[in-house]
Parts: C-alpha cells; structure tokens; sequence
C-alpha cells in the first residue's frame, strides 16, 4: 500500500536537501572562493556566492533528474535498481577519497578585499561552479542511491528540486557562520581540514549505504 503523500513529500524534502548539502559540501574552488569572501569581504558576500553556487547545481541536478527520468523503465526494476544503488554507492565513495586527498587550497585563487556587487559576486561563483559538469555523475550517484526521480510527478519533482536548492543555501548559511566566527583563528590549513572532514564523512556514509544494499537492510 503506498505512502500517504504527506509522507512522501516529507521523505522526498529530506532527500533533496541530504543530496544538496552533500554536492555542495566540498571545499572545491568554489568553496575556496566562499570562505575567502567571507573572510575579506564579509559574511553575507561569503553567503551570496553560495547562492550562485547554488543556482549553477540546480542547473545540473535538473539535467541529471530529466536525463534519469528517460530510462525510469530500467531504474524501476528492481534488480536493476539494485546495480544502480550499488554503482551510486562506489560514485559517493570515490567522491568522499577524492575530496579526502585533494587539497582545495593549491593554486588558490586569491579574492581581493574590494566588495564589489552581490550580483557581480553571486554570477562570478555560478560561472566557477559552471565550468565543472563533472558534478553531474555526483548528482547520478546521489540520485540512483536515494531513488530520488520520480517519473511523471511534476509537483513532487518541483518539491524535491527545491529541496536541493534548500539543502545547499543551509550549507553555504552555517559555513559562512562558521567562518565569520572563527575569522581570527581560520587560515589555508582550516580549509584543508574541514575538506578531510567533509571526505571523511562522505566515505563514511558511502560505506554504509554499500553495505546496507549488498545485504538488503534498507531500500531508498
């Protein structure tokens, strides 16, 4: 018997914004840039360049979900869906040891202390962002592990779309935070720390949802 759709929607919001926070967590350029801002500029410029962040993953998570929504008849079969969770989960674990290793402030780029327009700033980040569609196959490994595409349900779609946008304005509003309140203390090896964090965590929960689907504990 299907879910009330309260509990769909409720299910499908926590969802979206795990995958929003998760594809936006790593310190890549674009989170470079951010805490830079932060840091020389102010919070809220720090802020409003993950919001142009923000709005260049929606672009891609919105290919990645009409692109998906193309082959539901193969997602939708269950031993299908099987290798695609388990193929989600060895994404999500490459990602988490990539983001383990790399180091974001190599070749950084510095940001100047001269503000500029919160719209030059929010646009300057998209185009960061926008320049790497790699993010894409993260977007695929999120959405095949969570069953996160649903075919022929524009209003939940929307729903869950909006929720990845939530998702990551919330990560971008408590790293700003986080950054502007430890502003006198945060330097380049912050930066390489919280990104070893947020690696760590990434292969941590990859791990676990591997796991999980080789031995049928759970089903998204």
């Amino acid at each position: 018997m299907p879910f009330p759709i309260h509990i769909n929607i409720v299910d499908l919001v926590f969802k979206g914004m795990l995958i929003g926070m998760i594809a936006s967590a790593p310190m890549g350029p674009v989170g470079v840039l951010c805490v830079q801002r932060t840091l020389n500029k102010g919070r809220w410029y720090g802020f409003i360049t993950g919001v142009g962040a923000a709005v260049s993953d929606i672009i891609y998570a919105a290919i990645t979900g009409f692109g998906m929504a193309f082959v539901m008849d193969i997602i939708n079969n269950d031993t299908n869906k099987f290798y695609l969770q388990i193929i989600g989960s060895i994404i999500l674990l490459s990602f988490g040891i990539y983001t383990w290793r790399s180091d974001p402030t190599k070749n950084i780029h510095q940001s100047g202390k001269q503000r500029g327009s919160m719209t030059h700033n929010a646009i300057t980040a998209f185009l960061v962002t926008f320049s790497n569609p790699l993010i894409i196959f993260l977007f695929m490994g999120l959405f095949a592990q969570f069953a996160f595409v649903i075919p022929n349900r524009p209003f939940e779609m929307i729903v869950g779309f909006a929720s990845i946008v939530g998702g990551a304005l919330v990560w971008w509003y408590g790293l700003t935070w986080l950054i502007d309140k430890v502003r006198g203390i945060f330097d380049s090896s912050g930066i390489r720390i919280i990104n070893q964090i947020i690696g760590a965590i990434v292969i941590i929960f990859s791990v676990i949802f591997l796991f999980g689907t080789c031995t049928n504990l759970y089903r998204f």
